[in-house]
């Protein structure tokens, strides 16, 4: 089955062709970093325009790459949530007529789903069931998967998600939008032995997560010291290993909980170098194995829907003419496949 997926949840349009034989044909990312830089921060309604000019050359761009005509395609995915609702409908209402055009089934994707399984699209995939850490965006969660659609909650931010508190920490010392990977790089520089920043919620029993303390701990450190270059890397840097050794702490948890081997970590704070070496070190300690996307597919993308949604099709699964898209959408609600 040969499946074109559309991801238009936030501020990146992604498009890709997906082959359930042959892989991944093509894909191709719009980025709407410089649109949004000036205000600090997504404008939705921004986003949703830019989507409405984008995703369809996108569409033509992936199909003359993977060198596949209309009657080559077997079905569309779509991300119908969670997101912002005007850009998950612009690439919903795009997606769902194309498939009514072509008489194509069409299926509704799960964006965090999307991203839990992209680490599959890898030539050594994992395999089921595996402990998964999710950190997109406003969401960080700890899910044990024992298949597509067969979802256990097991830990979730009850604040700000990882994601978030990195941005929100960045704009703090001033460095602009995006400002995750900004305070990343700013981090390199500085000096871990400084400051010490609390590791929230590792001193109880439990997987769930609070990150917005260690904003405003990031804050108070900020007035007391002074307002140079190698204060601000110093912090950045404090702040980041606080966050990589409690999100270590609680897979580690999240592991010897479960009694299982297999760790997967999906989400743009995948990319963060810092977590990965930690979680890598972590999974040799506890004789288990850790998988990652690259690094392409780390934040939204195309591939990610095109893949979730062909298994979703093979399995039968597809959606009515009628079509949505959901700001909040629970994943644990999907239907198990397979």
């Amino acid at each position: 089955m040969r499946v074109l997926g559309i991801e238009t949840s936030c501020d990146e349009t992604g498009v890709a062709i997906y082959d359930s034989e042959a892989g991944l044909l093509a894909h191709a990312l719009h980025s709407q970093v410089d649109l949004h830089a000036e205000y600090g921060g997504v404008v939705p309604e921004l986003a949703s325009r830019d989507h409405v000019q984008k995703t369809l050359p996108l569409i033509r761009e992936v199909m003359d790459r993977a060198g596949c005509q209309v009657e080559d395609v077997n079905g569309i995915a779509y991300t119908a949530g969670p997101g912002l609702l005007g850009a998950l409908l612009v690439g919903a209402g795009v997606g769902r007529n194309l498939a009514y055009a072509w008489n194509v089934p069409a299926v509704a994707v799960h964006h965090m789903e999307g991203h839990l399984l992209a680490p599959l699209l890898e030539p050594n995939p994992p395999v089921f069931p595996f402990v998964a850490l999710l950190v997109s965006g406003g969401h960080t969660q700890l899910v044990a998967v024992q298949g597509i659609g067969r979802y256990e909650l097991l830990g979730q931010s009850l604040d700000d998600a990882a994601g978030e508190a990195f941005d929100k920490t960045a704009k703090l010392l001033g460095l602009g939008y995006p400002g995750g990977p900004a305070l990343s790089r700013l981090a390199e520089q500085g000096d871990p032995h400084r400051f010490k920043f609390p590791r929230p919620m590792t001193d109880r029993p439990g997987l769930d997560f609070s990150f917005s303390g260690l904003k405003t701990f990031a804050l108070t450190t900020m007035n007391t010291i002074g307002d140079g270059v190698q204060d601000k890397a110093d912090v950045a840097c404090a702040f980041e290993i606080a966050v990589v050794e409690t999100l270590v702490i609680k897979c580690r948890r999240a592991l010897q909980q479960t009694g299982m081997h297999t760790l997967l970590i999906a989400g743009g704070v995948s990319a963060n170098r810092r977590l990965r070496e930690r979680l890598d070190a972590m999974a040799i300690e506890e004789k288990s194995s850790v998988h990652y996307p690259r690094l392409e597919f780390c934040t939204d993308n195309g591939a990610m829907i095109a893949f979730a949604g062909c298994q979703r099709l093979l399995a039968g699964e597809q959606h009515a003419l009628a079509f949505g898209a959901r700001a909040r959408w629970p994943m644990e609600s999907l239907h198990a496949i397979g």
